[in-house]
């Protein structure tokens, strides 16, 4: 191993970025003596949040292509578009994870989706490499998460693009969880050795993170009835679109929980505090996950249900904070002053 690739695999190690759906247990209130606090306001649909090794963040706007830098001192300063973004619908520049100053980007173009590298010298971000392409891309369903995971290679969640069918093809890079090397090659330990897919039967993923155990997990939008919470198996086939929600079929693996599509449409995910935290666009709530020492999942609790609008990236800060955002900008929602933010929480 290069002392380039230990180095990422510390970095992967020790920051666990993610970024849905339940049951109907539902608390409107929240902790006592907790407040959320803006940190950044007047951003234009923040999907990503990535920080850097200084504490600083970068910030993923989805319909400009814009990435903006927010120093540890709170200010926010553009520091390039990413070339070759074509937002439509659902699509545009989604996900962003950082390994010291390597930023990757999943992003929509003209024909398909594809995951970027930039390097970032505290000023300005590179041009973009393609380092992965062919995802299918469409005006709905494109997935975009993207996460370093413990082992220190980079999964990337794909939607199916609006066709069902993509999800249960194995050739298809649409409806997968796909796990890949910082490079873009395949890992030769994935369930197929020469396969990128991780997990497939997938709707549309747009969150993922692991616990303090190193189990992975995924939020998942439904299409009609149930959204989705869903523990990730390698090689593991979720079953959509035969199943929506539990179905109890032979070879497909049933959600950890569900939700009604009114309550949740799930997109960020994160481990924090011992516990795992969607943030919930239709549902405009924040959901609190406790995760037992055996993987055993505590009733979910609902936290600001409705005072900031749809919520749609949840991620744990290196100081030890929550930071959300709002996605009220998004062609779905109703933009309040100061829309979109990002709220850091701390219980």
């Amino acid at each position: 191993m290069t002392a380039f690739a230990r180095a990422l695999l510390v970095v992967a190690s020790s920051v666990m970025l993610v970024a849905a759906c339940g049951y109907n247990t539902e608390s409107r209130g929240q902790p006592s003596g907790a407040e959320p606090r803006d940190v950044a306001a007047n951003l234009d649909v923040p999907w990503g949040i990535a920080f850097l090794p200084d504490g600083g963040a970068l910030i993923a706007e989805r319909n400009t292509g814009a990435i903006k830098h927010m120093a540890v001192s709170g200010t926010v300063n553009p520091v390039g578009t990413v070339a070759g973004v074509a937002a439509r619908g659902e699509g545009g520049l989604l996900g962003l994870v950082t390994a010291g100053q390597t930023v990757f980007a999943y992003i929509t173009t003209a024909q398909d989706n594809r995951v970027v590298r930039m390097s970032f010298d505290g000023t300005a971000l590179s041009a973009p490499t393609p380092i992965f392409t062919g995802i299918p891309a469409g005006s709905i369903h494109n997935g975009g998460r993207i996460a370093l995971g413990p082992d220190g290679k980079l999964y990337v969640a794909t939607g199916e693009r609006g066709d069902p069918d993509l999800a249960q093809d194995p050739s298809s890079l649409g409806g997968k969880i796909l796990r890949i090397n910082l490079d873009g090659s395949v890992p030769p330990d994935n369930p197929d050795p020469g396969s990128p897919v991780w997990s497939l039967g997938h709707r549309n993923i747009q969150g993922l993170a692991w616990d303090g155990a190193g189990r992975m997990w995924a939020t998942e939008y439904g299409a009609n009835r149930l959204d989705e919470l869903n523990l990730i198996e390698p090689g593991g086939n979720y079953g959509w679109p035969m199943v929506e929600g539990r179905g109890g079929a032979d070879g497909l693996i049933d959600p950890v929980i569900q939700w009604g599509v009114d309550e949740a449409s799930p997109s960020g995910l994160a481990f924090w505090g011992g516990a795992l935290w969607v943030a919930a666009l239709r549902g405009q709530r924040l959901f609190r996950i406790p995760v037992g020492a055996d993987g055993a999942l505590g009733s979910p609790e609902a936290l600001f249900v409705g005072r900031f609008g749809r919520l749609r990236t949840v991620v744990a800060a290196p100081d030890g904070a929550l930071w959300f955002t709002t996605s009220n900008r998004d062609g779905r929602g109703s933009p309040r002053d100061g829309d979109d933010r990002i709220l850091q929480y701390r219980p």
